[in-house]
């Protein structure tokens, strides 16, 4: 690990990475790269999660390209020297800011989206003009050698290379310096990857997690609702860091919501056979989910089989904070479902909790609307839809508190990627007496008048 990273050090101190031609030929080389190996690519995904084409392609894949084809269109701009004002004090001068890689960085992949996950960042940290080191997630063993072939085969190491492994090669990962690290994964495991760069002080991206709430009120137009929240929680089988963890029903649609998702699970027909559906990634968490379920509890669904790592979309209802399913994350096809009678306790539990990562709100009521946007703080969410905000790369996307750290996508990954160096550029020619000894009044005032004071 240590020579790896000194090569890498060795090479963006040549300068190489930071021009901006080469940083357009390595995002085309990158995009090459994964479509000439998509078949290889989703053959590997299905191994680890019999995902299917079709969700590889939209989850995965598609967010990817956007992204690549965004940075090579708009780095150019976004590395630009931006000129400021300069104020009174420092006349005749011009003032400006320099966009400057970060150095040697360091990508932790997520299992739950492998692809997506870990070359999106990869994508910002390329444009940015840095090199990269990925570690994808060992959990789904297809993707991550299927990474580290496509990527070592094709990359000088010296400026970008996959490592695999697990928890030794990323705790001697993190035993090294680096200029950045990005993560993405479990609250936990964020925890410690922000223990291991404070001993360096290396900045760090952590997107992390949480219970994003889903609010779903009285007046909202039911059956959109319905089938845009049942298809949001459902994809990838729940596997999803911004997946409404649970929702918020009122009381008076309660019974006419359960009916409805019941129904709208039955016509999606979950399956992997359907291609909309997939694995739970391991046995572990299989055992986990199957410990929050309460029999008592189940609406719907709440068969599964472990052999398989299948496990059935299910709803829940009666449901209350004390319940077990509501003391964690669940990450997973499980949807309980609580009621409320006023928006005012909808707000007041969330704000008791942890701030989510998404939150979403259901509704036609503008003013419950505006209260949810302005009063409940979470990373990102979306009105009347769920989910699909990730895939708009023109807003970043991150968490705040504990569902993480710093935010990417589009220029915003740039930017976590990039020290913003600031230049104040004087001539010599002229050089006015006000800051030098003696020190009189007139001066003072006058410094004071420049100064706006």
């Amino acid at each position: 690990m240590k020579q790896l990273i000194q090569n890498q050090r060795n090479f963006f101190d040549s300068n190489t990475s930071k021009d901006i031609k080469f940083r357009i030929k390595q995002l085309r080389k990158l995009y090459s790269v994964i479509k000439d190996n998509e078949k290889y690519l989703m053959q590997a995904i299905y191994d680890d999660f019999k995902k299917s084409e079709f969700d590889t392609y939209t989850n995965e894949l598609a967010l990817l390209y956007c992204d690549i084809k965004d940075a090579i269109q708009k780095v150019k701009q976004w590395a630009k020297p931006k000129k400021v004002r300069t104020n009174m004090i420092n006349f005749p001068s011009k003032s400006y800011i320099i966009a400057e890689p970060l150095g040697v960085t360091l990508v932790i992949g997520a299992w739950n989206y492998p692809y997506q996950l870990s070359l999106v960042p990869v994508v910002a940290s390329m444009a940015a003009g840095n090199t990269i080191v990925l570690k994808p997630s060992e959990l789904p063993a297809g993707t991550s050698t299927a990474m580290a072939k496509i990527i070592n085969d094709n990359f000088n190491p010296e400026y970008f290379t996959c490592v695999e492994g697990g928890i030794t090669e990323t705790t001697a990962l993190l035993a090294e310096k680096f200029d950045k690290i990005f993560f993405t994964g479990s609250v936990p495991v964020g925890k410690i990857v922000y223990q291991a760069a404070a001993k360096h002080l290396t900045p760090v991206t952590l997107e992390l997690g949480g219970k994003s709430p889903a609010i779903v009120t009285e007046n909202c137009k039911m059956d959109i609702s319905v089938k845009r929240l049942i298809w949001a929680k459902f994809l990838n089988a729940g596997q999803t860091c911004i997946a409404p963890d649970y929702v918020f029903v009122h009381h008076q649609i309660k019974d006419e919501f359960l009916s409805l998702a019941k129904k709208e699970i039955q016509q999606s027909e979950f399956s992997f056979k359907n291609g909309n559906y997939v694995q739970i990634i391991n046995e572990k968490n299989m055992h986990r989910l199957i410990g929050l379920l309460d029999s008592s509890k189940i609406h719907h669904g709440g068969t599964y089989q472990i052999s398989e790592r299948y496990f059935e979309p299910t709803l829940m209802t009666d449901i209350s904070f004390n319940d077990t399913v509501m003391k964690e994350e669940i990450f997973g096809p499980i949807l309980p479902v609580l009621t409320y009678d006023t928006i005012d306790t909808v707000i007041r539990e969330i704000k008791t909790r942890p701030k989510p990562l998404a939150c979403y709100v259901f509704t036609s009521d503008l003013t419950i609307k505006s209260r949810i946007l302005k009063e409940i703080s979470f990373g990102g969410g979306g009105v009347n839809d769920a989910v699909m905000h990730i895939t708009n790369s023109n807003m970043a996307f991150g968490g705040v508190g504990e569902s993480g750290i710093g935010a990417y996508h589009g220029e915003a990954g740039f930017k976590i990627f990039t020290h913003y160096k600031s230049i104040l550029d004087k001539p010599a020619w002229f050089e006015p007496n006000l800051k030098y000894h003696p020190h009189t009044q007139n001066k003072l005032r006058l410094i004071q008048w420049m100064m706006g004071q």
